[in-house]
This record gives structure tokens, sequence and C-alpha cells, in this order.
């Protein structure tokens, strides 16, 4: 230090004894560079540790800032979350009150829907029971009347459709433990099927016919006598004078008072005309009375009424006037047609009925419903 102080001391007295020059200016430093020129390497080194620490520590601070920011963000954000949460907790507790009240509400109702259920089952129970009572009282009942219309009028047709008519009761109530009646029914309207066809309506408007004809059927001597009274008169001529168209009249009605005739009878039916009503009033009757045995299938009351009807057309009626030939020929035809017939038995199909409705009647009584109402 003291060696500079001389030194710099001389440095001026020179400066000072030099003659005046024109000073240059001194060059401007950074003061930072200057510093930096100065400082040593051991300096330098510190500097740059405690910049160092100075980086660090500034990006340490700002990633502490930002975080406590995100931290503040999320904080926030988390309160408006656990906001919406209790909004939504209290609407999802409201809505689950009103839940377990319509829950309670239709646990209620489902209660009662199901004692509903059960009345419902025991009434539907009951009413299929009864159902199956009415049903089966009516097959009876069809049997019982085809049955009837066979014995008492032997009348198939009516009995078929009796037996049909209960067959498609049966099958109106589409129930399988029916099987076995509707298949004994079916067997006995083979039966009836099989039978041989009676035309009894057809027979019947025959017979009414015949007795429609009967007042107009002439009887043995009028036939005869009108065809000989038209054969004169158209004979008789009708020229010449007045007296001898007179002559030919008086002679006519003379030649009527007296007639011989051979009828080809031994006996010969002359009737008084008050007799005549009588006489077809008793043919009508007889072929009424075949009519009946007709409809009451008596094949030999019907025989029998239709050989006497016969009889009495072929004594007391012209056999040679056309409407006898045809009355007679339908009387013929009529008395040769068949009338009864062999019946067949229905009875096993009504029995099958009967025997059903009693094992049904006993097992409704047995059942535990009835056991339990006694």
């Amino acid at each position: 230090m003291n060696e500079q102080q001389p030194t710099e001391n001389t440095n001026r007295a020179e400066s000072e004894e030099q003659p005046p020059y024109i000073v240059a200016p001194k060059p401007r430093h950074n003061p930072f560079v200057t510093v930096i020129s100065r400082m040593n390497l051991t300096q330098m080194t510190l500097a740059v540790l405690v910049v160092i620490f100075l980086w660090q520590w500034l990006d340490g601070h700002r990633a502490i800032s930002d975080m406590q920011q995100q931290l503040a963000r999320k904080i926030a954000e988390m309160d408006g979350a656990s906001k919406a949460n209790e909004v939504l907790l209290t609407q999802s507790q409201g809505e689950v009150r009103e839940l377990s009240a319509k829950v309670v509400t239709l646990e209620a109702r489902y209660a009662e829907a199901q004692n509903q259920r059960a009345a419902l089952e025991a009434l539907y129970n009951d009413l299929s029971v009864s159902r199956d009572e009415t049903a089966l009282a009516e097959v009876e009942q069809m049997l019982l009347i085809a049955g009837q219309q066979l014995q008492l009028s032997a009348n198939v047709k009516a009995a078929l459709i009796a037996m049909q008519s209960a067959d498609a009761r049966l099958q109106r109530m589409d129930r399988p433990a029916f099987n076995g009646l509707r298949k004994a029914i079916g067997q006995d309207m083979d039966k009836l099927r099989a039978l041989p066809g009676v035309d009894i309506t057809g027979i019947n408007l025959q017979l009414d016919n015949l007795i429609a004809t009967v007042d107009e059927l002439p009887l043995v001597y009028q036939q005869r006598v009108a065809k000989k009274e038209g054969v004169a008169q158209a004979a008789a001529p009708k020229e010449g004078t007045a007296l001898q168209r007179l002559l030919r009249e008086i002679w006519q009605d003379a030649k009527q008072l007296v007639r011989i005739e051979d009828t080809g009878k031994t006996e010969i039916p002359l009737l008084p005309p008050n007799q005549e009503f009588f006489l077809r009033e008793n043919l009508k009757l007889r072929l009424m009375s075949a009519r009946l045995a007709l409809l009451s299938r008596d094949e030999d009351g019907f025989r029998q009424e239709l050989k006497t009807a016969q009889l009495w057309t072929a004594r007391y009626f012209d056999g040679k006037s056309s409407d006898v030939m045809r009355v007679m020929a339908g009387m013929k035809k009529i008395a040769a047609s068949p009338v009864s017939i062999d019946l067949p038995d229905v009875s096993p199909s009504l029995q099958a009925v009967r025997n059903y409705r009693l094992t049904h009647e006993y097992a409704a009584d047995r059942s535990p419903a009835k056991k339990t109402a006694r």
C-alpha cells in the first residue's frame, strides 16, 4: 500500500508538469461487467451458486403459488360440487320419500288385489261348477227329448236334431272332460244316420193331395152318363125344322127314362144323391186315418186304411176315369212305401251324461272348500 501511494503522487506530478493535452473521454463500462471483472474465481462461484439458489427459490415459490392457485380452484370446484351434491342429495331424499310413499301405496293395493284375486278365483270356481251343471242339465234334457221323439213318434229327424244340439252345447264349453260324453253322443248319432230314410213329409203331402181330389172324382154311373149324353148331343143333327128339333128332344128325354148298361160288376153300387156326400167324406176320413197312422209309425194301420180306401174307390167310382186312375195309382204307390223302421237304442249317451253328473256332484261335495264351509 505504501508503494502505491508514491507512485500515484509521481504520476500526478508528471501530469501537472506536462503540457496540457486534450484528454480523451474514458470509455463507459457496465457496472455489472466491472464487478465481474474484479471478482476472482471463488467469488464468481459463490455468485453463481447464489444466483442458482435464488433462481431455484423463485421457481419453487412460483410453483408453490401455482399449486396454491390450483388447490384454491380445486377447493372452489369441490365446494361447488359439494353444494351441487347437497342439492342432489336433498332432491334424492325427497324422491326417496315419495318413492317410499308410493311403495307403501302399491303394497297396500297389491294386498288388496291379492284379496280380490282370491275372491274372484273362488267366484270363478263356483261359476264354473254352476255352468258345468247347467250345461249338463241342458244336454240331458236334449237327450231326453231325442229319446221321446224316437219312442213316441219314431221321428228320427227330430231326435237327430236334438242330439246335434246337445253335442254343439258340449262343444261350446270346450272342456276336455266332455270328450267322452261327445264320443257317446256321436256314436248314437251315427246309429240314427245309418237308418234308412222314410219320406214322411212327402207321403203326407201326397195324402193331402188325394184328400183334396176326392170331391172331384166321378161316381161309377155319372161319368158314363155324361159321356153318352155328350156323344148323343154331338151325333144329333142341328138342322131341320122347329118341329123336327122338338121331336128329337122329346125322344132324347124319353130315352133317359130307361137306361140299360153293362158295368161289368155283379153288384151295381147305386147310391141316392144324399149318400154321395157321406161316401166322399168317409173316403176322406180313411185317408186322414192313414195319415195319422203314418205320423205314429203304425205301418199295419196305415196299410189297412189305404187298402180300404182303394176298395171304396174301385167300387163306387169310375175306374175308367183319368182322375180315378191317378188316385188309385197314388194310393198304390203310397201303400208300397216303408213307414216303420227298427229304431236303435240311444240311451247310452243319456246314461253317460247322468253318470258324469253324479260323479261331478260327488267330487264337488267332497272338495276341501265344501268341507271347510261345513
